[in-house]
């Protein structure tokens, strides 16, 4: 069995989001770079897969050359091979990158049978790449899954997939090659080994340069939310801090 695993580079942002005065692109000077939540496990799916059935894994991600670190992150989880569709650093949209993906599959980097996505993407959560994929290489589809299994009662081939709605559970069975994406939960991601870190630092990583795909779709604007500022209120201290506990208390309905 071999898997494509489409990922993306995000920034770590686990402080004050900064926006760049154009309103354009967020400030990463100070964050880091990681793989969204959702396609480290989708990279961990694929590799628990080709360990049941045989196969290998294949990673790819359209960004800048810095976007070979990610990509090596992944292959130190255990995927076999490298792709890394190289951009000038542009923000493409979900149309281009979905269109760039396509072309790769069918310029001969295909035989794939099954295409594994995360969900939506830690930054932008677009939820379309995925889909616009399947829909233009005539695959069947679905998202938000949150297990995954290899059948033959559907043919030769064929996945079963699962995902939580409501209170209940949903099953797809789906004839392979497929596009699916997942979420996280699906899985808890391993942490790699001193051995696959090393192997990963060794690997050729094939590089492919796509030509810029301007699309429909523009962005106006970044805008950060506004926040409520809340300031801790001091009752009191000791004793004197009672009757004021007591009041608050009963205001909100704890005391009857």
């Amino acid at each position: 069995m071999q898997i494509l695993v489409c990922v993306k580079r995000v920034p770590m942002v686990g402080g004050k989001i900064v926006i760049l005065p154009n309103g354009q692109e967020l400030d990463t000077h100070m964050s880091g770079f990681t793989v969204s939540p959702h396609e480290e496990c989708a990279v961990e799916e694929a590799v628990r897969l080709t360990e049941r059935y045989g196969g290998g894994v294949t990673v790819l991600t359209l960004g800048p050359a810095e976007a070979a670190d990610q990509l090596r992150d992944m292959l130190a989880l255990g995927a076999s091979r490298a792709v890394l569709l190289e951009t000038d650093g542009r923000e493409w949209g979900p149309v281009a990158t979905a269109r760039a993906i396509v072309d790769a599959i069918r310029g001969g980097d295909g035989g794939y049978d099954l295409l594994l996505f995360g969900n939506e993407s830690a930054d932008t959560g677009g939820y379309q790449v995925p889909v616009r994929v399947a829909h233009a290489l005539g695959l069947p589809c679905v998202t938000g899954i949150k297990g995954i299994e290899i059948t033959e009662s559907g043919g030769p081939g064929a996945a079963r997939a699962r995902r939580e709605y409501g209170s209940t559970e949903e099953a797809f069975e789906l004839p392979l090659p497929a596009v699916i994406s997942v979420k996280e939960g699906i899985n808890l991601p391993r942490y790699p080994s001193l051995p696959g870190r090393l192997r990963a630092k060794r690997a050729v990583i094939e590089r492919f340069t796509p030509q810029w795909q301007p699309e429909g779709l523009s962005r106006l604007g970044l805008r950060v939310p506004a926040t409520e500022r809340r300031q801790a209120e001091i009752l009191g201290t000791g004793t004197d801090a009672v009757p004021a506990l007591l009041a608050l208390l009963s205001e909100l309905g704890v005391l009857k």
